[in-house]
């Protein structure tokens, strides 16, 4: 099917809309006018303020990105059933981060933590340990921050925008917004990215519906189209060999999830903990849209769209311009251009705030100013920008969703110190930190053994990190079946974490002074025990009633 011309009025949607959301990241920073934007709580959390709206949609933001619009549906129009495994990942992650963050949220309240290795810091009294989650995280993001800068980069593809200018001029863009006004740019830039995605997804499954025999012409199109493919690792249902990888896939992806930075940064952002709770009982919902969304895959393959470029990532931009408008095609292009920019700016905020909190002042200058603080989060926050890019160049995977996946396989060895940390301090400290280095060993190296293969199932496009699902036959086994690397990965750093604490424990070495107290991870918005009571910034300005005991 060819691809239509690009016409004034679709760009025009396109160029409006975009021109919109900038505009608002730049205003934000006069947003209920801050106190100070020179501070690193204000530039980086928002002044902790957030109500419910600005954070369900900041969240929403955080979560569902270009990775849910772009790279999801081009893995399912790529290799079938095994796309569909970001649905329960989404579903298992809910209940997991509701438990975490509400406990995540009270401590770092009580004791002014931004970013999660400076609660491992106080938690298990390890200086080694927090720097070491630090960079774990910094690490990480970057080939999240990459996926999204993917997904822009496809759109503009599929526009038949071509070079390299408007990428970096969208990146210059990003990176002036968050430089300046910090998290209330993506916040504010969020609520117009969600209305927009909601509405794309809503619009192009009505499309599909109108149409005769919509979904199950979809379905057998999908269905033909794999039977006649030369690899066997595609379907429209899961093969006999795929059901060990696809749940490890989503559990693995349910746990990461929690683990990077920036989920936390939006979480901290609300101003109490009704606020989490509210929110994340409610994420539910995006996670029915995502599954529409990995749906476009299949539909894609219905209609006959074809990958511009052999360039897969490209093919829900290229459907939406195929059934809709061109006016409204510009909207659903800037749809996904916005929801690439928002999460990359919460990801380099707070990949700005780990460097800067656990970091520069752990290891630099102690003593930093408040305002020194802010500035070196500020320019961090372009240093992971330009890692970012720098993984797409090196990394350059088949599917943009192996960015993911990738940082994924990284960021899971945080759990045992910041996810495990939350429920107990059984842990030792140096028992942690061996786990933490085996685990990342063990991850990097199983990546690096596992190569990107090429359609015909024979050829070996790229020798090494080719994908983050290890083939059991490394064991020697005599099966097809894979395991996603980031649990063998998380399995190893457990097994040396438990076993380590044991042995250290009964050595009678002392572990780490932990500086928190029960009552910290229960504490709420009006307990005396937190530092600083926080600004509301919208919603009911009643401080709330309910007590301590009552929860």
């Amino acid at each position: 099917m060819p691809v239509p011309d690009l016409s004034l009025t679709e760009f025009s949607a396109f160029a409006c809309v975009l021109g919109l959301v900038v505009v608002l990241g730049f205003w934000a920073a006069r947003w209920r006018r801050p106190r100070d934007m020179h501070n690193l709580e204000e530039w980086g959390l928002g002044g902790r303020a957030f109500g419910n709206w600005v954070t369900w949609f900041l969240m929403g933001g955080d979560i569902y990105t270009a990775y849910t619009l772009v790279a999801v549906p081009a893995l399912v129009y790529g290799i079938g059933a095994v796309g569909f495994f970001a649905v329960p990942f989404a579903v298992i992650a809910t209940p997991m981060v509701y438990l975490m963050v509400t406990r995540a949220w009270s401590v770092a309240h009580v004791h002014g933590f931004v970013t999660p290795a400076e609660f491992v810091r106080a938690r298990f009294g390890s200086r080694a340990l927090a720097g070491t989650v630090a960079v774990t995280g910094l690490v990480a993001t970057m080939p999240y921050v990459a996926l999204q800068l993917v997904g822009l980069s496809v759109v503009f593809a599929t526009m038949g925008i071509t070079g390299d200018w408007p990428l970096v001029a969208a990146f210059t863009l990003l990176a002036a917004c968050t430089f300046r006004s910090g998290l209330r740019a993506p916040a504010l830039m969020s609520i117009v990215k969600d209305v927009l995605l909601l509405w794309t997804v809503l619009a192009a499954m009505l499309v599909i519906a109108m149409t005769p025999r919509g979904l199950a012409n979809a379905f057998r199109s999908a269905g033909d189209h794999f039977d006649k493919t030369a690899t066997v690792r595609d379907g429209l249902l899961l093969g006999s060999s795929d059901h060990l990888g696809y749940a490890t896939l989503a559990f693995g992806s349910a746990l990461a999830i929690f683990a990077y930075p920036h989920v936390l940064t939006g979480v901290l952002a609300a101003r109490n903990r009704a606020t989490v709770q509210r929110n994340l009982a409610a994420l539910p919902v995006y996670t029915i849209a995502l599954g529409f969304v990995a749906l476009l895959g299949y539909v894609a393959l219905s209609k006959g769209v074809v990958p511009l470029d052999g360039d897969i990532n490209t093919v829900v931009p290229l459907l939406f311009r195929t059934v809709f408008p061109d006016w409204f095609a510009g909207i659903a292009l800037a749809a996904i251009g916005v929801g690439a920019l928002v999460p990359a700016s919460v990801m380099s905020i707070a990949a700005g705030n780990l460097y800067t909190r656990s970091i520069y002042r752990e290891y630099v200058r102690p003593h930093a100013t408040a305002a020194q603080e802010a500035r070196v989060s500020r320019y961090a926050s372009l240093a992971i920008k330009l890692g970012a890019v720098a993984c797409i160049l090196l990394l350059d995977p088949q599917f943009a969703v192996d960015l993911q996946l990738i940082g994924g396989v990284i960021v899971l060895q945080t759990v045992p110190a910041v996810g495990l940390g939350l429920f107990t301090a059984w842990f030792h400290r140096r028992a942690l930190l061996g786990g933490l280095v085996a685990g990342l060993a063990t991850g990097v190296l199983m990546l690096y053994q596992i190569p990107q293969i090429g359609p015909d199932d024979r050829t070996v496009v790229r020798a090494h990190f080719g994908g983050s699902s290890w083939p059991l036959s490394h064991l020697g086994l005599s099966t097809g079946a894979s395991v996603y690397v980031g649990m063998l990965a998380l399995a190893v750093n457990l097994l040396v974490a438990v076993a380590g604490t044991v042995l250290l424990r009964g050595r009678g070495v002392p572990s780490g002074p932990d500086l928190t107290r029960a009552d910290d991870y229960i504490a709420d918005e009006g307990d005396p025990t937190l530092h600083r009571m926080t600004e509301l910034v919208d919603g009911d300005t009643a401080p709330p009633t309910h007590s301590r005991a009552a929860r």
